[in-house]
């Protein structure tokens, strides 16, 4: 009995030290944030978090994961993380999240899709920080190469919520623009068989579709690469891998690239801004 009574004693200070670093564990954790989309894989979000937040001291927030295959799982993940504080929305959420948010803010309501949500008092607001980091990516990237926002023709490859995004930005600098899809719907989209026909001497190429993202890094989009050359300008919203095959092939032909990578780190100060500050 006695040493039953030993042992008893130990296993039972032992679950009280584990259950004490769990409550500090917990405690401490009083930020939760995270990324929604599917798939998510490497995440570039979850890792600028995770690193900004050892960076500058942010001891109590924690970025996580959270893999939507529907989302109609939402409301769920909600309810299984009562304190999440904001959420980023990736492929294939930024329109499909919307019917879930209480309201939108100007930006995410014009453009028709979210992808960076402040939760605060239970009231879900959608935003759109795409916008901010493509804006100002995009003029760093016209500055650089001395070309004139204003009357240069564009072609947006692919029609989803990024596509929106870059469309509003690029309506409000004046640049002119075509969607450029494999199954054009409406009627001033083009056909990527069709694209030849239409590039000018100079324009702006805005990828946002995932072709070229890692792992599959050795696809891209079926442009007619014998018609570019060193008028044309190539914005690739991917950042992984940091060159992509559109780009490496547009550079062959002259034209100037970028990737994304400046655009996410912007968009990603821009959602902790709104996540740290009051709604309405």
């Amino acid at each position: 009995m006695g040493k039953e009574g030993e042992g008893g004693r130990k296993t039972c200070g032992r679950l009280s030290l584990i259950i004490v670093i769990c409550r500090k564990t917990f405690s401490l954790v009083r930020q939760l944030y995270g990324l929604i989309g599917y798939p998510l894989g490497h995440s570039f979000s979850q890792r600028y978090f995770t690193e900004k937040f050892a960076r500058e001291g942010i001891r109590d927030a924690q970025y996580d994961l959270f893999p939507l295959p529907d989302i109609g799982q939402f409301p769920a993940l909600l309810r299984e993380h009562p304190g999440l504080r904001g959420l980023n929305v990736t492929i294939p959420h930024k329109e499909t999240v919307i019917p879930f948010l209480d309201r939108l803010d100007a930006t995410a309501g014009a453009v028709g899709a979210v992808n960076c949500i402040r939760i605060q008092q239970g009231r879900l607001e959608g935003f759109n920080t795409d916008v901010y980091g493509f804006e100002l990516s995009l003029l760093g990237f016209l500055q650089k190469n001395k070309t004139a926002p204003r009357g240069l023709p564009a072609y947006i490859l692919g029609t989803g919520g990024a596509a929106k995004a870059a469309a509003f930005v690029l309506k409000k600098l004046g640049i002119g623009f075509q969607y450029v899809s494999r199954q054009p719907r409406r009627p001033d989209d083009i056909s990527y068989d069709a694209l030849a026909q239409h590039i000018a001497p100079a324009a702006l190429f805005v990828n946002t579709t995932p072709l070229g993202m890692s792992p599959d890094t050795e696809r891209c989009p079926d442009l007619p690469f014998e018609r570019l050359g060193p008028g044309h300008l190539v914005f690739d919203l991917i950042y992984n891998p940091a060159e992509t095959l559109l780009m490496r092939r547009a550079a062959q032909q002259g034209a100037a690239v970028q990737n994304g990578l400046e655009m996410l780190v912007l968009q990603a100060e821009k959602a902790w801004e709104i996540w740290q500050s009051d709604g309405d």
